[in-house]
């Protein structure tokens, strides 16, 4: 079914937002892109971006909706292009080391596997074989969740869920290996477990199974705030995983109801005057907390495909079309050639490293904020994809 060109929040171009937000990026970025250290996205001097990086996957994969909706091939066009920077002839991958055991690495993955779909050139296929092969054997707790990286021993984040799980499932689904889901699914149930709020049903950012980080509660290991795009991840990690997910498989409703507890914790903590989210979820009234845009696109993606797909009661709707409104208004500038840019979203969220990063109020604040980050402009498009599709 192709996305009608009506808009929701139409504007003066008569264009949905996700096209325009698709048209602002490659029109400024014609030949390529490069992400920097701190999320910065810049035009190539080259024609080689610099290193394989999981933004390129998120941005990515809002541009395989497009295609699919829109029937426009440039997408793909686009898409492609970046891709084969990569993968070299004999399937090897350009800058990756399968050996950091790094998860966020892993999620370009689902543009390889778009790619070998559409082509059936070997070198795609063995390089999804090569991603998939470090999940093979990526470092797990106890319970087989996934270690974030290897240079994060024990520790469980949010992000891990959309950086791999969403690869894996496509994967599996594509290469008919059904006894992966078992796998899959004891991902999310392992970090629900650990790092959901019973009082609030919010998402602790991370989950130190060791307990020895300094980020780390030392009862319950989990880190001290709420940050909103580490649930955004995890909410679209969810739908987008129950794309793939075997209609009859046992734990395909145990998923669902994951993701119906979340949509309820999500639509709770909703800023009742804009529609969207605050950075540090729980905390919108505290001094220096502010809307974040790429939380706010996240759960707005997440709820409005919850929806579509029948996973969620339809009064989500509402939640997911006020939260797309706010978007709009609240972070949303048109230059002087009519391109629209998404402003406010924070460049990045982490815990531990050097210099240390120890999960308090004041860290997350203190991370500087972008225009046009692609971890914001990808789940903006998918946003609004799915909130023209509940029309």
């Amino acid at each position: 079914m192709l996305v009608s060109l009506v808009a929701f929040g139409c504007s003066a171009q008569n264009k949905p937002w996700g096209i325009r937000m698709a048209e602002t990026i490659m029109k400024t970025y014609p030949d390529s892109i490069v992400v920097k250290a701190m999320g910065e996205v810049t035009a190539a001097k080259s024609k080689r971006p610099a290193v394989w990086n999981y933004e390129y996957g998120v941005l990515l994969t809002s541009f395989k909706q497009l295609r699919e909706q829109t029937g426009n091939k440039e997408y793909y066009t686009y898409a492609k292009k970046i891709i084969d920077h990569f993968i070299k002839a004999d399937g090897s991958i350009r800058t990756y080391d399968i050996t950091e055991f790094n998860i966020d690495h892993i999620t370009p993955g689902r543009t390889v596997l778009w790619l070998y779909k559409e082509t059936k050139e070997e070198k795609y296929k063995k390089a999804a074989d090569l991603l998939h092969e470090q999940l093979v054997w990526q470092p797990r707790t106890r319970e087989g969740g996934y270690w974030h990286k290897l240079r994060y021993p024990h520790q469980m984040w949010l992000d891990g869920l959309y950086m791999g799980e969403t690869f894996a499932a496509e994967y599996a689904a594509t290469f008919n290996d059904k006894k992966k889901f078992d796998d899959i699914a004891n991902q999310f149930i392992v970090m629900e477990k650990y790092a959901r709020d019973p009082k609030t049903g919010l998402l602790y950012h991370a989950w130190d199974e060791s307990k020895l980080q300094r980020w780390a509660n030392p009862t319950t290991g989990l880190a001290p705030n709420f940050w909103g795009r580490g649930m955004g991840w995890y909410g679209m990690a969810l739908v987008d995983v129950l794309d793939y997910f075997p209609s009859d498989h046992p734990k395909r409703k145990e998923l669902i109801a994951i993701l119906q507890r979340f949509a309820t914790a999500v639509k709770n903590i909703q800023d009742p005057a804009s529609g969207c989210w605050y950075q540090v979820l729980d905390q919108g009234s505290r001094e220096g907390n502010y809307l974040e845009a790429s939380a706010s696109a996240m759960f707005t993606y997440a709820l409005a495909k919850g929806v579509r797909m029948n996973y969620l009661d339809k009064n989500f709707s509402s939640v997911a079309k006020k939260g797309f409104e706010g978007m709009v208004k609240n972070f949303i500038e048109t230059d002087d050639q009519g391109l629209i840019h998404l402003t406010k979203v924070v460049s990045v969220g982490g815990l531990g490293g050097n210099p240390y990063r120890d999960g308090s109020y004041a860290y997350y604040l203190s991370e500087p904020l972008r225009t046009d980050d692609l971890k914001g402009v990808g789940p903006f498009i998918q946003a609004s994809i799915e909130v023209e599709l509940l029309k």
